[in-house]
């Protein structure tokens, strides 16, 4: 199915006028992002939006998407693990950074993918996912970024989509670090396991995103 027909269900997008791309495709892995984008005009985005093992999976699938990388950001300790974020003392939030054609699919597309794969109303909290690292952020790269996310922003608060505040973030870029290797491609190695089966696979499905990987 294509994401026009969830648009049909989901008033907040008709208002903000993102066009969100089609899915069903999933995206090939670029191991040397640095060498890739150094060598093409790809660009870089940025999010939070709960436990990254699921935001990982959701904008894989999307075209245009050459890879994701899962992480931290936001946070005041240097090079943190896992165990240190989760423990919530680190600031970071668990992050996907995510590198991008926008020849083949745009920022605005993007950051409707953000919007409808996470409630963000909930103040550091997704679904039973509770603490800080959880909250919902965008990390910008440029003021256009800036932009693009404060109007979108604007404009969904305005649709009256949500009845609670919306408490996203919107922050200049900070250092990321990226997760240990065994949380990389978590959902696509792992997907018989608790968490893959009953949040990332149903979330996956209310997206109509097909899962190829």
């Amino acid at each position: 199915m294509r994401y026009s027909l969830i648009m049909n269900k989901i008033s907040f997008l008709a208002v903000i006028g993102i066009f969100l791309p089609i899915l069903g495709s999933a995206a090939p892995v670029i191991s040397n992002e640095s060498t890739l984008l150094m060598k093409t005009n790809l660009a870089v985005a940025m999010f939070g939006s709960g436990c990254f093992w699921c935001s990982e999976a959701v904008f894989q699938r999307i075209p245009g998407v050459i890879s994701v990388k899962s992480g931290y950001s936001g946070g005041k300790t240097k090079k943190p693990t896992y165990k240190q974020v989760c423990a919530g003392d680190t600031g970071h939030a668990e992050v996907v950074q995510i590198s991008y054609d926008p020849q083949m699919v745009s920022y605005e597309n993007l950051l409707g993918t953000f919007w409808l794969s996470h409630d963000p109303t909930t103040l550091n909290q997704q679904g039973g996912d509770v603490g800080t690292q959880y909250r919902s952020v965008i990390f910008y790269y440029d003021d256009e970024q800036k932009n693009l996310a404060e109007k979108s922003r604007q404009l969904l608060v305005k649709s009256g989509r949500f009845k609670s505040p919306v408490v996203t973030q919107i922050l200049a870029a900070a250092e990321f670090y990226p997760a240990e290797d065994y949380h990389v491609d978590y959902y696509n190695k792992n997907k018989s396991a608790p968490y893959c089966r009953f949040v990332i696979a149903p979330k996956l499905e209310k997206l109509q995103i097909k899962d190829k990987h």
